[in-house]
């Protein structure tokens, strides 16, 4: 496993990081998303839907549990597991994202812990302060480990 650190210290640095990001990604991958609610997930994301070229507003997926965004140069879909800690999951369809023809973002992972391919990328965000933010960026598999991260910090 290979692990970046950093921190932004503001929600345009936070996007700005995603967006970076998004030059990275490939179809097929997976990225968990870890942090208490409203320490910028979605902001994150926003930022690598932006890099990818998706032009609809991204917004959280809380309620709606995935939201597919078509019309960038990947398919993001970007799945809110926390409604599911005490649903069963296995008829979901998730292989099919996993699986699919674009970048899967799941926040809240552990509650389909059971589902997630073993080769993923997970990404914690924590709180330093009203602004500052601490982000560990971990990649779990060959597929992720192969690729050259260095510019994010």
């Amino acid at each position: 496993m290979i692990k970046y650190q950093l921190e932004t210290h503001s929600y345009e640095e936070t996007e700005a990081l995603g967006q970076k990001l998004s030059k990275h990604l490939k179809v097929g991958d997976v990225i968990l998303m870890n942090g208490d609610l409203g320490v910028g997930k979605t902001t994150l994301t926003r930022g690598l839907a932006r890099g990818l070229e998706i032009k609809k507003n991204v917004k959280s997926p809380t309620f709606t549990l995935i939201r597919e965004y078509q019309d960038g140069k990947i398919p993001l879909y970007h799945m809110d597991a926390y409604r599911l800690e005490s649903s069963p999951d296995e008829d979901l369809g998730f292989d099919e994202y996993f699986n699919g023809d674009g970048i899967t973002i799941v926040e809240w992972p552990q509650f389909i812990k059971d589902e997630v391919p073993d080769e993923h990328m997970s990404i914690n965000i924590s709180r330093l302060s009203d602004d500052d933010r601490k982000i560990e960026i971990k990649l779990h598999g060959q597929k992720y480990e192969n690729r050259d991260f260095g510019d994010l910090i």
